[in-house]
């Protein structure tokens, strides 16, 4: 027999993966294989120094060369190669090529980083000052330079504008100056509730919403679609994120009619992609080619996990609604007030598409407290005074739907006598029998912003069709959806 060998022990240090397991029971957590070649990797990366600092073992990346020794790069063949070259008419044909592609909003350019897009725009041609072209370089610069007076309205000096100032002054008008300041008045909140929708914390979240998203659905009314749209987020999203696809999604058109919507939808397309749809978990219209429009963007974007899908619009306009309708499910609380999500929040849809909630964001445009209310954005019950926005419900409503919806015919234009009539029908009644005309007000408000009093903001160019709006509240006809055909071009 040969000689026995010694079977080596086995150290104990933390840094050994081969360490007895027996002796391991009282450790509380011990170090596993992955960890330990993880710190073997931090130390491998590290340079030996001596007390001095001087390197005694270099790191990897420094071995190389000794410490102290100058390095040089190596030069690269592709650094002396000849430039590419384009000819005038081949960069006259990707101009109009990748121009009309860009003004089309059906059309998808991927990778725009990697196109010479900057040829379309030749920005330093034309913001560049010509000062030769207005005046020659002798007389700026030249030995015959001539200094410009200044162009002044007066001759003689300060006796000239102290003249100009009293006629200034006695042609001043105090009534026309005084109209004017009550014009900026009335454009300016008369109650904080006015300022709904224009938090900081709001506005937080609509950034939120479209730094995450690849695909921005803006949600339009169609009873007002250009009331609900925002022009300064299809500008920021135009010059601040050209990569991500802005979508119109027209909710509510079950509350107009067919004809109306077909009109909006052929005007909307030709600036984004415009869908019809009605939000409903039982009957949805739009719901097939939604879901088909954003299968195609996740296919776009191949080279993601997945792709998020932000809802931004107007409160009350169905964002929430939309989604619940995607989902065929409640996921998120709807409600037919503004202001009911708080929050932006993630919603599955798919494996490979998710939805983004963001709450309802009023855009700064200079809108009056009348627009604001009558567009939903304002809670009915938070309104000092209601009854100042009757007239314009009344004004912007047929007078046959008025009379259909409450029974009540002869008011003769008033709306206060509308209202005290409505009290007195509806029983709302203070004491001594006064009719309390705030609390009818705020009853006419919630059926304007639900929807049952009819109204549509008629197209651009197009006339009421009467034989198709006359018959709204009866039959219900607009909720057939299958009668309105749509075709949408992707």
């Amino acid at each position: 027999m040969g000689p026995v060998k010694k079977e080596k022990k086995r150290s104990n240090n933390s840094l050994n993966p081969n360490r007895n397991k027996d002796e391991l029971k009282n450790v509380a957590k011990p170090r596993s294989r992955s960890t330990i070649e993880r710190l073997q990797m931090y130390r491998k990366f590290k340079a030996k120094r001596d007390r001095s600092g001087k390197i005694i073992k270099a790191a990897p990346f420094q071995d190389r060369l000794p410490s102290g020794s100058r390095a040089r790069i190596e030069p690269n063949q592709k650094w002396f190669g000849s430039s590419r070259v384009i000819t005038q008419n081949s960069l006259q044909q990707f101009q109009e090529k990748i121009g009309a592609a860009l003004k089309n909003p059906y059309q998808v350019i991927m990778k725009p980083s990697n196109l010479p897009c900057t040829l379309l725009n030749e920005k330093a041609k034309y913001q560049r000052s010509h000062i030769l072209d207005n005046e020659s370089f002798e007389s700026v610069f030249g030995p015959k330079v001539s200094r410009k007076r200044p162009n002044l309205k007066v001759s003689n000096g300060i006796e000239d504008l102290i003249q100009a100032a009293e006629e200034r002054q006695e042609a001043y008008n105090k009534e026309k100056a005084q109209s004017q300041e009550d014009d900026d008045m009335r454009t300016l909140p008369r109650d904080w509730v006015m300022g709904a929708g224009m938090s900081r914390r709001i506005w937080n979240e609509l950034y939120k919403v479209l730094d995450s998203s690849d695909v921005v659905l803006q949600i339009l009314d169609a009873r007002d679609p250009q009331g609900t749209r925002s022009a300064y987020v299809e500008k920021y999203l135009k010059t601040e994120k050209p990569h991500k696809h802005l979508i119109f999604i027209m909710n509510k058109v079950d509350l107009v009619p067919t004809w109306v919507t077909r009109r909006w939808v052929a005007l909307l397309s030709r600036e984004y992609p415009t869908v019809a749809f009605h939000a409903s978990l039982t009957h949805p219209f739009g719901k097939s080619a939604l879901i088909n429009l954003l299968r195609q963007f996740a296919k776009l974007h191949m080279d993601k996990k997945q792709i998020s899908v932000g809802f931004i619009g107007y409160p009350n306009v169905g964002k929430s609604s939309i989604i619940n309708t995607l989902r065929s499910k409640k996921v998120c609380n709807v409600a037919p007030i503004a202001g009911e999500t708080k929050v932006w929040q993630y919603i599955t849809l798919m494996r490979r598409i998710y939805l983004i909630d963001c709450p309802g964001v009023v855009y700064p445009s200079g809108e009056t407290d009348t627009e604001k209310v009558l567009k939903g954005v304002v809670r009915v019950e938070l309104i000092t005074n209601p009854e100042d926005y009757i007239g314009a419900v009344l004004s912007r409503v047929k007078k046959e739907y008025i009379i259909k919806t409450y029974k009540i015919s002869d008011w003769n234009g008033d709306p206060m006598q509308f209202l005290e009539k409505y009290a007195c029908k509806s029983g709302k009644l203070l004491k001594k029998g006064e009719p309390d005309i705030a609390t009818v007000a705020k009853m006419v408000l919630n059926d304007w912003q639900r929807g049952k009093l009819p109204f549509y903001t008629c197209p651009p160019g197009e006339e009421p069709e009467n034989n198709e709006m006359e018959k709204i509240e009866e039959s219900k006809e607009i909720q057939k959806f299958d009668d309105i055909k749509v075709s949408l071009e992707f």
